[in-house]
């Protein structure tokens, strides 16, 4: 008896120590894996045939890459569009714009920004305008769901339109808005507003809404619908203050 009940010791110390053991061997501090880029492409196209041809074409690509210190996004959108008519052809569209934004956050909500957008609009005559802006930025909503930030600061504008240079200082105040709908759909709003401060009626607004759902079980292509709009309300001479545009799209995430 006595043998058995020291071998049944031994069995229960062993089995002690190989548990504490494989504890030791365990990482306690693994680090939280490294955030990714989230990216996309979208496209659509407009055609229309009859007693007027008619095209109209976007490409937009996003990505963004969010961290606990700082976030990163870069968009560049280009349309193209044509039309004829009893024979006459005309172009209707026909621009580029881009941006690149780096937020350091100071706090979970308060952050500073450095931007740099610019657009080109050959029927609006907007050879280039370059703006370039840092300023600080707040979160009042960030939730899974839902965030809703407000951004302020100064900046300056280079623009070359209808064949004239010009360049100011001016501010820039912009909102952004997301939304999760649902598990497979979701809403986004964005707007700016960039006076020149030696003469506010001279101004651009910049503003987008648009609303986009899943359509493949692993959220890898989504059909879009959003709304552009860019006012200048001192356009090149001879151009309309306000271009917007509808535009429905497929979009490929990865």
């Amino acid at each position: 008896m006595n043998i058995v009940s020291t071998a049944k010791n031994v069995i229960v110390l062993s089995l002690f120590a190989g548990t504490i053991s494989a504890r030791a061997q365990t990482p306690t501090n693994v680090p939280p894996p490294v955030p990714k880029w989230q990216s996309a492409v979208s496209a659509g196209l407009t055609m229309t045939r009859g007693n007027s041809d008619t095209t109209l074409a976007t490409l937009t690509a996003v990505t963004d890459r969010k961290t606990e210190a700082n976030e990163w996004n870069l968009g560049a959108n280009a349309t193209y569009g044509k039309s004829k008519v009893n024979g006459v052809s005309s172009t209707t569209a026909q621009n580029f714009d881009g941006f690149i934004q780096y937020n350091q956050l100071f706090t979970d909500r308060f952050y500073g920004y450095a931007r740099v957008e610019g657009l080109h609009d050959d029927v609006a005559n907007i050879h280039y305008s370059v703006a370039l802006s840092p300023g600080a930025g707040y979160y009042f909503i960030k939730n899974t769901n839902t965030d809703l930030s407000a951004e302020a600061g100064p900046g300056y504008v280079f623009e070359r339109l209808d064949g004239e240079t010009r360049d100011y200082a001016t501010l820039r105040v912009a909102e952004k808005f997301h939304q999760q709908l649902t598990d497979r759909a979701r809403l986004w709003e964005t707007a700016e507003w960039l006076p020149d401060v030696s003469n506010f009626k001279n101004y651009n607004i910049n503003a987008e809404i648009g609303i986009e759902a899943d359509i493949t079980k692993d959220k890898s292509m989504t059909l879009q619908c959003y709304l552009d709009d860019t006012y200048y309300n001192e356009p090149a001479p001879g151009r309309l203050k306000n271009d917007s545009k509808l535009v429905m799209a497929i979009a490929y995430k990865f």
